[in-house]
């Protein structure tokens, strides 16, 4: 069925108003348009790592989620996720559930990159059916913008301040894409929100409806921790990807494909200069960091485009 906005944004909502995330944040839109990938019909069962988005959709007795719902620590997301999923199927078998559900966890990049990684590993090799997304937003944002595995290089983060000693992390971005394909599960991707959403649309429907363990790594900015005005949600989406920092693909079933190549790329500094947290890149003397990064980019987009078929 060919894809439609409009029909898409006819549909109820899983993920509401009312919560608590600040204007310009990645998150909340990541978790409604993926939600709105299920079918009308179908349930979802919701485990969610603690993060930015836990604390800011679910104080308890309240919620901004229409599906079940369950709190789980950084450390076991995806093993509590993988465990209702191997009971409803048990229930399921024994005629005890009738209704259709289907299993999605949601985590930032330090539950998932990092703090989550071995349960997420687990639950990948055992073959359970669910989807995990990480909403990437490249730091702890939730405990102060402390740096993970995830934040980029040169960024400036509570733990890894820039000064004269420092120029921000010294460490490249970890690429959980490829570790997560590298389980051979059946399918993995990498989107974020741009347009039509279209793209994160589809691979989200992908991931829900293909049987077995898959996985969505989805950027979601934050305007605190990236520094950015928030309204430039959007286009610091597009730039991410049209510099190829954030290249747009997926892995189904071993076949790499590229969803989505930039008509004209742009230079990598197009991304940097709209962040606060690279606003040190651009100093006098600093001319090397953006070479630097430039190169990174440059040798990582080849890399993932020699496997795409």
């Amino acid at each position: 069925m060919a894809y439609s906005l409009k029909k898409e944004l006819e549909k109820k909502e899983r993920f509401v108003g009312g919560h608590k995330l600040c204007a310009g944040c990645g998150a909340g839109v990541t978790v409604r348009a993926v939600l709105r990938a299920l079918k009308p019909e179908d349930k979802a069962v919701i485990t969610n790592a603690t993060s930015c988005l836990e604390v800011s959709s679910y104080m308890y007795p309240h919620t901004a989620y229409t599906e079940s719902f369950i709190h789980s620590a950084f450390a076991n997301a995806a093993a509590t996720c993988s465990g209702v999923e191997t009971a409803y199927r048990a229930l399921k078998k024994k005629g005890k559930v009738q209704d259709t559900f289907k299993f999605i966890t949601f985590g930032g990049d330090g539950g998932t990159y990092d703090i989550g990684i071995q349960s997420l590993s687990g639950a990948m090799e055992r073959g359970h059916d669910m989807v995990y997304v990480c909403y990437d937003n490249e730091a702890y944002m939730n405990t102060g913008i402390q740096r993970s595995s995830s934040t980029p290089r040169f960024a400036d983060a509570t733990t890894s301040p820039v000064g004269k000693e420092s120029p921000g992390k010294i460490q490249n971005k970890k690429n959980l894409t490829k570790i997560i394909a590298a389980h051979n599960i059946p399918y993995a991707a990498q989107t974020t929100f741009l347009g039509d959403f279209r793209d994160l649309h589809q691979k989200a429907e992908k991931a829900i409806y293909t049987e077995g363990p898959c996985f969505l790594n989805i950027l979601s900015p934050c305007p605190r921790g990236w520094r950015y005005e928030t309204s430039d949600l959007a286009e610091i989406c597009r730039l991410a990807v049209d510099t190829c920092v954030w290249p747009m693909y997926e892995i189904e079933n071993g076949v790499w494909r590229m969803t989505y190549t930039p008509k004209k790329k742009l230079p990598v500094e197009e991304f940097l200069k709209k962040q606060g947290r690279f606003a040190h890149m651009f100093n006098k003397g600093n001319e090397w960091m953006i070479e630097e990064a430039q190169q990174y980019v440059d040798e990582q987009y080849e890399k993932i485009l020699s496997r795409c078929e």
